[in-house]
């Protein structure tokens, strides 16, 4: 797919077919996130990989208010066969900010003006999306609200 039509087509989507996604899928996903731009080459980020429909629920459990994804914007987000929770690493980028090659001696946050470990990861994150429309797939990013 040219690239163009990609960014074209790219779509946050709310309503998702439960059929499974072969691995192989999932496994492209997350090494093109590995390819995302990163702050020394820190890549301070984990995926968490929700495949099996135990976890999917317990993840929709504890991050949804009323234990689900509620509403009618909201009712076929459940349905996705695959949950990625991107996570950022922020002591990975102290640390590797804090060695010699770098010039800082200390792990002090002070020196960081903007949290790079949470951009880094949403740039990984983009790149999960982009390559799901390029696999045909739709796909979400969405935030947990707090208390949550």
């Amino acid at each position: 797919m040219d690239f163009q039509d990609l960014v074209r087509r790219r779509r946050m989507v709310r309503n998702f077919d439960p059929a499974p996604l072969p691995l192989e899928v999932v496994d492209r996903l997350l090494e093109n996130a590995l390819h995302a731009p990163s702050a020394g080459f820190s890549q301070g980020w984990a995926f968490l990989v929700l495949t099996e429909d135990d976890d999917r629920q317990r993840f929709w459990s504890s991050a949804s208010p009323d234990g689900g994804p509620a509403g009618p914007r909201w009712s076929g987000i459940a349905n996705a066969p695959v949950v990625i929770v991107p996570l950022s690493h922020k002591a990975a980028y102290l640390d590797r900010y804090a060695e010699a090659d770098k010039g800082w001696t200390d792990r002090d946050e002070a020196h960081w003006p903007v949290p790079y470990w949470d951009i880094d990861t949403g740039f990984a994150s983009l790149l999960m999306l982009l390559t799901a429309v390029d696999e045909g797939l739709g796909a979400l990013f969405f935030g947990i609200m707090p208390p949550r």
